[in-house]
């Protein structure tokens, strides 16, 4: 080996095909890397890795990585000389009753809109493709013409000759012992060889990564799952050809390999490994086959190729590989550490998902942000829960055996639950609280009678849910008297100190410099004016703002503000979650609710819109926040946890007169619909500008003496015109369900998808928004001129494009 170098500006740890991809990208972006492999290449879990590569994703920006994987594998043999085994042989999936053909057709609407050329084919179509199948029992199938599939060690190779073709250094035999922080800032990695200066760290160490990054306070939640596929002998009739084949009514999934098959799946009870810690010196390591729990997928496949019964087997490759509790990989910079990167846990699609997943932390490293919205894969998606171990793997779990299951709309997880609860958890379970969960939160989605018999419990359709008519109730009760929401799970910041006023009026895209007692609804951009937070802001004191935002997003947000507060501001953030629990009482009748109990004038002059006050409700200490997503006059109430209790038990107590019942999530939703608010993850996020959101009119930037992050993009951006715009479309055929992400089409062209949409019971109908797209702009003329359609389960039906909220609460009318 050669002399290790004292010094590179980027190091990245692990060789196997995200390290190597990662580096590639990195020296193709001209910046000094090297790659350091404890052992050889690929000799973690990329060697006995399956190969299959897919590209569909619910996520259009993951479909998009993948897609770029594809591109890469399909060019990189030609640019290193060195073979891949990569082709382009398309991948087929088969539908075998119909939930699952009404999955497998939304999934081919979802890849019309992403670009994407899904086929649907009849059974005896799919068989022509894969003539070994027994396809009796199939409904239909849908194939993707450019999946493929490849050689993982090859594929890895080639990359790592690219990555040195341009300048990197990888250097195998060498560990990578600790980091060396000073001041919480990275200096040097410390190997087995010695010290290496660096200013940035790509950790790519697979399952190890976990333990690693943990040493260092960077929680990476994931865990080791045992993982088999059998490989076979040849079998008459496979061309090398063959497309890969995945059969999820059966839990299994081929691919051909010289001859022969790959034959793999994934069960429903499925193994941990190293639960004590991975052993030392485990590289080019497999585990005993377990020919037992292989068994009843064997079987399931025996049923679908009748060949692989006389064939011979090769080898039961039994491999550990790393699983998130969400089915997700995780990429990112760290949260708390600045300049370690993470690219780990890829669920056993690591070569699906290598390529792209290499060319985003690249940029990411090389940029500090990513080249679009990865919040699906983002570390900061997680939060404390995660850092139990025990929570990871039950979670982990119970994901890998759903990986081929249905995927119901709004399905919830009921593994490792409940751990974060409210102090009204029990009281709402009392009263027929179905509840769901976010990061470790039990949120209460829906109640049901359970006078009328009516069960708590979820039950899932892909047209109406079993909680429709429970929604419809509170839902009603919403616009006509008044509902109560336990909130707790907001996500809740105390911004303080003498420059907490010019930290956050540069952070906001609104103005926030106004009177103690304002609230302001704001969002936070990055340079390019994408949204990166949606939050609302109350001024409590002249130095102090009480900041909210989504559950999930606390540790997204907290980390941007945190990194972007001007360098030398005298400020402290702080998350006090915990500390407050939230009641949301919203409806026409919610000031009769709360006046009885408070000694303060709720009056509309004395409480305006947007503004907060400290009160007392029923004796107790309450910041009052008036502010609503759901359409209707309500208060958020911020309560000290330890009064929660009183305060809810006397809101039910005098609302009884005034029609107040419990409420959820799933209603919160539905209103929100109506109203045209809002969601960030969804409808808006770094992609997507305020202007492109239809949100222009919370904005500052007309202001020459308000300059703010983002600013000068959206300054542009207004001169030139926007070429994506938000709009809501309604369709008047009632068998029709919009879940999200049905194509948008225009005058017979694809021009964006749905990125949320649900029934709205008010207006009783399905409502959905998405962006309108057109390189050329796009203003009112041009959303309101066209035809539009909307592709819903590969059926095109006609829709209406609106640009005005369809509830007006003022006027108590639907606007259609």
């Amino acid at each position: 080996m050669k002399e290790l170098p004292t010094a590179s500006r980027i190091v990245v740890i692990g060789g196997g095909i995200v390290g190597c991809s990662t580096a590639y990208h990195l020296a193709h972006l001209g910046c000094e890397v090297l790659l350091l492999e404890r052992h050889k290449l690929t000799s973690g879990t990329t060697f006995h890795a399956a190969g299959l590569v897919g590209q569909l994703r619910t996520s259009a920006n993951i479909t998009q990585l993948l897609g770029y994987s594809v591109e890469l594998y399909d060019r990189i043999e030609a640019e290193t000389g060195l073979g891949s085994g990569w082709k382009m042989n398309g991948g087929l999936r088969l539908a075998c009753n119909p939930d699952r053909w009404t999955e497998v057709k939304r999934q081919a609407s979802t890849a019309h809109a992403f670009g994407l050329d899904m086929q649907l084919l009849s059974p005896s179509e799919a068989q022509e493709l894969w003539p070994l199948m027994n396809v009796d029992d199939v409904v239909g199938a849908a194939f993707l013409p450019t999946d493929g599939q490849a050689n993982p060690s090859d594929i890895t190779q080639a990359l790592a000759r690219g990555a040195r073709l341009k300048g990197a250094i990888i250097a195998e035999e060498v560990a990578v012992l600790d980091l060396e922080l000073q001041r919480g800032v990275i200096r040097a990695v410390i190997t087995s060889q010695g010290r290496v200066e660096c200013e940035k760290v790509v950790c790519c160490a697979g399952q190890w990564t976990r333990e690693f990054a943990g040493r260092f306070g960077v929680n990476v939640p994931l865990v080791s799952v045992q993982h088999q596929y059998m490989v076979t002998e040849t079998i008459k009739g496979i061309s090398d050809s063959l497309p890969t084949l995945r059969d999820p009514d059966r839990l299994t999934y081929f691919k051909e390999e010289v001859g022969g098959l790959v034959m793999g799946g994934y069960e429903p009870n499925p193994i941990p490994w190293a639960v004590g810690g991975i052993p030392d010196g485990f590289h080019f390591t497999l585990l005993d086959a377990d020919f037992t729990h292989f068994e009843p997928m064997l079987h399931q496949a025996l049923g679908r190729v009748p060949a692989l019964e006389d064939a011979g087997i090769k080898q039961l490759i039994n491999g550990p590989e790393s699983f998130t509790p969400d089915g997700n990989f995780i990429v990112g910079e760290a949260p708390g550490l600045a300049g370690f990167y993470v690219g780990a846990g890829f669920n056993a699609y690591g070569i699906a998902a290598g390529g792209g997943a290499g060319m985003a932390l690249a940029e990411w490293v090389h940029r500090g942000e990513p080249p679009y919205d990865l919040w699906p894969v983002d570390i900061r998606r997680f939060g404390p829960v995660h850092l139990d171990t025990d929570w990871v793997r039950s979670r982990t779990l119970q994901a890998y055996a759903r990986h081929y299951t249905l995927a119901w709309p709004q399905e919830e997880f009921d593994s490792a639950r409940p751990t974060r609860r409210s102090p009204l958890y029990e009281l709402l379970k009392q009263q027929g609280a179905c509840f769901g969960e976010k990061l470790g939160w039990e949120r209460p989605n829906w109640f049901a009678d359970l006078q009328a018999g009516e069960q708590a419990e979820d039950i899932y359709s892909f047209t109406q849910p079993g909680w429709h008519d429970a929604v419809a109730r509170e839902h009603k009760a919403v616009r006509e008297a008044a509902v109560v929401i336990d909130q707790s799970s907001f996500a809740k910041f105390l911004l303080k100190g003498p420059d907490a006023l010019a930290s956050l009026d540069w952070l906001a895209a609104n103005d926030v410099d106004k009177p103690v007692g304002s609230l302001t609804y704001t969002q936070l951009l990055d340079d390019r004016g994408g949204i990166q937070c949606d939050l609302t802001v109350a001024r409590i004191a002249d130095d102090e703002f009480y900041l909210v935002t989504g559950t999930g997003f606390a540790t997204h947000d907290f980390e941007w503000i945190r990194r972007n507060i001007p360098a030398q501001a005298n400020v402290q953030l702080l998350d006090i979650t915990s500390s407050k629990a939230v009641l949301s009482v919203m409806g026409p009748h919610a000031r009769e609710v709360l006046a009885p109990l408070s000694r303060h004038d709720l009056s509309n002059e004395a409480f305006p819109f947007a503004s907060c006050q400290q009160i007392g409700v029923a004796c107790c200490p309450v910041l009052a926040l008036r502010i609503t997503y759901v359409g209707e006059l309500g208060w958020e109430l911020h309560i000290p946890t330890e009064f929660a209790v009183t305060v809810y038990e006397a809101l039910m107590d005098a609302g009884r007169s005034q029609g107040l019942v419990n409420a959820g999530y799933r209603v919160i939703e539905s209103c929100r619909l109506e109203k045209a608010y809002r969601a960030w993850g969804s409808d808006i996020g770094p992609d997507y500008t305020p202007l492109e959101a239809g949100l222009g009119w919370a904005l500052k930037h007309r202001r020459t003496d308000k300059p703010f992050k983002g600013r000068d993009a959206i300054v542009e951006q207004e001169r030139i015109g926007v070429a994506k715009r938000l709009a809501c479309f309604t369709i008047d055929d009632p068998r029709q369900v919009l879940l999200g992400r049905e194509t948008i089409v225009r005058n017979g062209q694809r021009v964006g998808w749905l990125s949320s949409a649900g029934y709205a019971h008010h207006v009783g109908m399905y409502i959905g928004y998405g962006y309108v797209r057109n390189k050329d702009g796009v203003d009112d003329d041009y959303l309101m001129s066209g035809h539009y359609q909307l592709e819903v389960a590969t059926e095109l039906v006609d829709c209406t494009v609106h640009l005005e909220p369809l509830y007006d609460p003022s006027m108590k009318r639907i606007k259609c």
